[in-house]
């Protein structure tokens, strides 16, 4: 499975991977996928014909540009827990291809690309719930750490971690 770098011709594949994934990942318009893409480092899973299969953004701390009430949460785990991390924003994949390992593939580039921190982050929503995303992050080796509920509609996310380097 090819993997590479996010390229401007990707953007209304990676918006159409996207929005058939929601409520697992946030909706986007347009503008703000690609706000959050040029903010971050994205991986590209691809077919043979170079066409985007999925991708995973994954945002440095201490980025203040990108507005997330669950970036800041890490800021405060790694602060008082004296950890560096790299937090994965999103990962999706599409439909038509899901259950082929792809999102695997994208998480090992991530592993790899950042492999001289101690961990990786990323929540995953317990209301609405998304047990398959679970199910995934405990087969690669996340472990819980924390949950969080947003807002009187009871928005709910947990929050994971997997270790990357050995200290």
């Amino acid at each position: 499975m090819p993997i590479r770098s996010y390229r401007p011709s990707d953007l209304d594949t990676l918006y159409k991977i996207n929005q058939a994934g929601v409520p697992g990942v946030g909706a986007e318009t347009k503008i703000s996928l690609e706000t959050w893409i040029n903010l971050s480092t994205i991986f590209i899973a691809t077919d043979k014909e170079d066409t985007p299969l999925g991708f995973i953004t994954l945002m440095e701390p201490g980025t203040m540009s990108y507005d997330s009430d669950n970036l800041r949460w890490f800021e405060v785990y790694m602060a008082e827990n004296d950890r560096s991390l790299i937090y994965v924003d999103r990962i999706a994949i599409a439909e038509q291809v899901r259950g082929q390992r792809i999102g695997e593939q994208l998480y090992k580039a991530a592993f790899e690309a950042f492999a001289e921190r101690d961990e990786i982050g990323c929540e995953v929503n317990i209301n609405p719930p998304n047990p398959g995303s679970m199910r995934f992050h405990a087969r690669l080796g996340f472990n819980q750490i924390g949950d969080k509920t947003y807002g009187k509609q009871g928005y709910r996310v947990a929050y994971y971690v997997r270790a990357l380097a050995d200290k």
